[in-house]
């Protein structure tokens, strides 16, 4: 038996988790999820089944309609007795509450994408003419104030390379390790820096999705589909030299065809990348919390900067809508507007 891709293993994990949580919800949500499925990514699916679960959890515990049987025994009928009111204050009620003895905050984001959960729930059910009312379409999206994009400075990314090289700041503990990693890590950050590409993206490429004849690289996109994103001559060094030590290295079974391998020759995880990032992200800057995705709005920056194409940097980041990308990237086309303003003289001073 072949042994299966990351995206492949990943996609079954999350089917199992989606039937686990489905199994927990009223009956009639799985053709809701059948329904979406041609249209959302399986990690889309699990959230919004997550996000249905508290919300049917608060029903049944508030609503003197819900509160008189089990869960998963509720009617479709249920949903036209629920109101906008019931709506507003279940959002409410977000902010902050408790359960299994834990405190769970939501902000205006989370509370925002609980709200798209919902109305994607109701018009799925409103529009194949199984409810009467739509309440969440009264209900107003909560108003999003724009967060700054945290990115790393170009001196801070030179000064990041230079720190995975030599690992002179690390601890005394971290540095005995460093030498078995170094060319590892310095690939990883370099595809990050160098590419764009999502974590999730970066920890599923296997050695075979390498490809040095064109200097480009295999993903598999957030929506499961197939794309090729190339890479520039600082991103092929690091991987060649990394790549020549890849090969003397004997994988754990399961793990043989990945690129990245972990201490314990295992697939590196999304959760193993994200700590080696924040790790060495202090050792430059304590003021900036950098994440992978920090490293992919880092590329982001620079390409915009360079280009001025929002097109390309939509299409190189993988977003779907480039909308996506100009919300993202407004702030600097703002800027750029500002400079032109200043480029143009009508009459010599």
């Amino acid at each position: 038996m072949r042994e299966k891709a990351y995206h492949e293993k990943i996609d079954i994990d999350n089917e199992l988790k989606l039937r686990e949580l489905l199994s927990l919800l009223p009956r009639f949500c799985r053709s809701y999820f059948i329904g979406i499925e041609p249209t959302t990514s399986s990690r889309t699916r699990i959230a919004y089944a997550y996000d249905l679960g508290v919300f049917f959890q608060y029903m049944h515990e508030n609503n003197p309609v819900c509160n008189k049987m089990k869960i998963p025994d509720f009617p479709i009928e249920v949903l036209d007795q629920i109101k906008a009111q019931d709506l507003e204050e279940y959002l409410n009620w977000l902010k902050y509450y408790i359960k299994d003895d834990m405190e769970h905050m939501n902000s205006e984001r989370g509370i925002s994408r609980k709200l798209a959960c919902l109305r994607s729930f109701y018009h799925f059910f409103f529009r194949t003419e199984r409810i009467q009312t739509n309440p969440a379409e009264l209900i107003k999206m909560p108003k999003l104030h724009e967060k700054n994009i945290v990115r790393l400075d170009v001196d801070e990314v030179a000064s990041l390379l230079d720190e995975v090289e030599s690992g002179e700041k690390l601890t005394e503990r971290q540095k005995a390790y460093h030498a078995q990693t170094k060319k590892r890590d310095l690939a990883l950050l370099t595809l990050l820096l160098g590419t764009g590409i999502r974590v999730s993206e970066c920890v599923g490429l296997d050695l075979t999705d390498v490809d040095f004849k064109n200097n480009g690289i295999k993903i598999y996109r957030k929506g499961g589909y197939e794309s090729i994103v190339y890479f520039g001559d600082e991103v092929e060094s690091a991987l060649k030299a990394y790549m020549e030590e890849r090969k003397k290295t004997i994988p754990a079974e399961g793990s043989a065809n990945a690129l990245f391998l972990s201490m314990q020759k295992k697939r590196m995880s999304v959760r193993s990348v994200e700590n080696l990032v924040k790790k060495y992200s202090k050792l430059v800057t304590t003021l900036k919390n950098i994440t992978p995705h920090k490293l992919r709005s880092t590329y982001g920056t620079a390409l915009y900067q360079e280009s001025g194409d929002i097109y390309l940097v939509a299409d190189v980041l993988g977003h779907k809508d480039v909308n996506t990308t100009r919300k993202h990237y407004a702030a600097q086309a703002d800027e750029r507007r500002r400079q032109a303003a200043k480029m143009v003289r009508l009459r010599e001073s």
